[in-house]
């Protein structure tokens, strides 16, 4: 199979990115994109390796990155609307996100570019907000496969109803997939081994941690975060805490925005981490963290869910907690008890290690897709 995989970046990741590598807005789109994929930021290359090595033709498509969009369109002779593509630092400062980048034609525009340039069997998007309904109506002429993975909330219903297939790690979502008329199964997120390589030994010197963003999505974690914050040494690492009152206890304890292998390191840098899903994910696990935690060896306390057990085995690998009380003291016991809470963390690692990589989980993917080509053939 030829698979196009489609993604978009957050913008402060990328702002910070190119800050801190600026002759790469110079460079040739394959330099970015190489540089972009090495930063370990989401899912990274984490498809895309293991596709390959599993025999696909493979290429990762950026669609919002300005900087890397615009050489690529340069290179190939590909016309875009400049107005929004030269504008780099406007992408860069708002929070432009879901149905709003599809305003945005240069983006648009060169996107479908590099996906009819490859003209792959599979274009599989991780964000189901970038393309607006026309474009992906207008791609499936020469597409015979398009897919879109999600685990957040949905974009307006319009911009699902073309998918030909929604892959997601919500049990509850594929059913209401299938009401709506469009293939969709569960799959599972996982961890990616390249990780441990980037980060080598780590040394554990925070006691106990909340890595992650901080959002409107959060809404009903926030008073478990600020409980915490008033009765526990826990500390925050990841974005979000600017939109935080200044009185909260949280901006207390925060460290700043963490991304890629510095998101990582943090996790690893923790004996103990915390875990809470978002509003949306209802009462199952699936959230990236479950996976990030526990595989770079991260004692993983977590919000108890109806599937937890399904992934981890509770009490051994992972611990899971049902109100802010408790979630305090089991940080303060696991803390009291050291012991304790490394065997549970390498427990944890193990299992990951053993069944949740994102090897594990292409080896799992072509046969999906593969049967889902073959039914549109």
């Amino acid at each position: 199979m030829r698979i196009a995989i489609f993604d978009t970046y957050y913008a402060r990741f990328m702002a910070d990115f190119y800050r801190r590598n600026r002759r790469l807005k110079k460079a040739s789109s394959s330099e970015q994109a190489d540089a972009l994929l090495a930063a370990a930021f989401g899912t990274s290359d984490f498809y895309s390796r293991h596709l390959k090595a599993l025999g696909c033709e493979v290429i990762d498509i950026v669609g919002n990155c300005v900087p890397l969009q615009t050489v690529w369109a340069e290179e190939n002779n590909v016309a875009f609307s400049p107005w929004a593509m030269k504008l780099p630092h406007r992408l860069f400062r708002l929070p432009v996100i879901g149905p709003q980048l599809s305003a945005l034609p240069g983006l648009l525009e060169v996107a479908m570019a590099r996906v009819r340039d490859f003209k792959p069997d599979v274009l599989y998007c991780q964000d189901l907000s970038f393309f607006p309904p026309a474009a992906l109506n207008e791609l499936k002429k020469t597409v015979p496969l398009i897919v879109g993975q999600i685990a957040c909330p949905l974009p307006p219903e319009h911009f699902l109803e073309p998918y030909d297939l929604i892959l997601t790690s919500f049990p509850h979502f594929v059913p209401r997939f299938r009401e709506m008329g469009i293939g969709s199964e569960y799959f599972r997120i996982g961890f990616d081994t390249r990780v441990l390589d980037i980060l080598g030994k780590v040394e554990k010197d925070v006691p106990v941690s909340f890595v992650g963003g901080i959002s409107r999505h959060h809404g009903k974690a926030l008073p478990l975060f600020e409980y915490l914050a008033e009765n526990t040494p826990i500390q925050f690492f990841g974005y979000g805490a600017r939109t935080l009152p200044k009185s909260s206890p949280i901006r207390k304890r925060h460290n700043g925005e963490v991304w890629g292998p510095d998101m990582y390191r943090a996790l690893a840098r923790s004996r103990i981490t915390l875990n809470r899903h978002i509003n949306v994910a209802e009462n199952n696990a699936n959230n990236m963290r479950l996976y990030e935690a526990t595989g770079v060896g991260s004692m993983l306390i977590t919000d108890r869910k109806d599937n937890l057990g399904d992934l981890f085995e509770v009490g051994k690998e992972v611990v899971a907690y049902s109100s802010p009380e408790e979630a305090a003291e089991l940080i303060r016991y696991y803390i009291d008890h050291p012991a304790e809470a490394e065997a549970i963390a390498a427990a944890g690692q193990a299992r990951t290690l053993k069944e949740h990589t994102y090897r594990h989980r292409m080896e799992e993917l072509v046969p999906i897709l593969e049967r889902y080509l073959k039914g549109k053939r």
